[in-house]
């Protein structure tokens, strides 16, 4: 995404030629890709995005989440960052999404990562979450893949981190 613009303000074609640009789709051979996709018999299941945190324009100028408390190089490439972790409908609740926090950690450690991030929001039992605020994780995922939490920016987002 270009500074000032949104997903929607694109249009459904623009962003899904923009992913397919970005991801490498399609270019098994690629040196790069901001993602991992999760298939089951051949169909897409889910996407985790995956790749340096520095690449991420965005939270480089935020200020808060992953940010506060925290003194760190925000344009440190050794460190990777999980921003997007889902799994599509008819395929939830089967473990797709600890699937592709376990792959990511794999996929940023084959690649030189000395760290990765993600910013799961933490939920209470009972609280209602739209699918739409979880498209960041949630926090047992990140556990089960190893991740320790590092920090609280905000009352609903926690830092989780595995250090290679």
């Amino acid at each position: 995404m270009h500074p000032g613009e949104s997903w929607a303000s694109v249009g459904p074609q623009e962003l899904a030629a923009r992913l397919r640009a970005q991801t490498n789709c399609g270019r098994p051979g690629a040196g790069s890709t901001t993602g991992l996709v999760a298939n089951e018999d051949a169909e897409p299941a889910g996407w985790c995005a995956v790749e340096p945190r520095a690449a991420y324009i965005r939270m480089r100028r935020n200020n808060r989440v992953p940010w506060v408390g925290r003194d760190e190089d925000k344009a440190d490439e050794s460190v990777w960052a999980v921003t997007c972790l889902l799994a599509r409908a008819g395929f939830r609740k089967q473990g797709i999404t600890y699937a592709l926090a376990r792959a990511a950690v794999d996929f940023a450690r084959a690649r030189g990562a000395r760290a990765l991030e993600g910013y799961p929001l933490l939920t209470q039992p009972g609280q209602d979450v739209s699918w739409g605020e979880l498209h960041v994780g949630s926090r047992s995922v990140f556990a089960a893949a190893g991740f320790a939490e590092v920090g609280r920016p905000t009352p609903r987002r926690a830092v989780m981190r595995i250090d290679f």
